[in-house]
């Protein structure tokens, strides 16, 4: 059991710390996805809010209102994409901003979206 993760954005500006285990760890290559990581693919996991802190000295991040359910997330100072808070409420955070993205808690257990990604495009999902 996972007692809590810590990650943060690329210049350190907005950590976070989760409580509980990650849940949904899924790849997703749906076009919002695309354009909010700039990668073909992207890791998520998600967590209930109140189980998200934001630790750092730039307290919770900025978000953009992406669709009629959710507002994706980043840092304000190094543009940094962090994940996605959504209306539910819960918070997905991306996989690559926890500081140590190799625990298996964080391993992507499905793939979303995969029509939208590039026939060339193939990222493996072992479960």
């Amino acid at each position: 059991m996972t007692s809590h993760l810590e990650g943060g954005c690329l210049c350190g500006h907005i950590r976070f710390r989760t409580t509980g285990e990650p849940g949904f760890p899924h790849t997703c290559s749906c076009r919002m996805c695309q354009r909010h990581t700039g990668a073909l693919t992207a890791a998520w996991v998600e967590f209930p809010a109140d189980a998200v802190t934001w630790t750092g000295p730039g307290g919770a991040p900025a978000v953009y209102r992406s669709s009629d359910r959710s507002s994706r997330a980043f840092c304000p100072r190094c543009g940094s994409s962090l994940g996605a808070v959504d209306d539910a409420p819960v918070i997905a955070l991306l996989t690559g901003c926890f500081d140590k993205p190799q625990l298996k808690a964080l391993k992507p257990a499905s793939h979303s979206n995969r029509n939208a990604r590039p026939r060339w495009w193939h990222p493996e999902v072992d479960a």
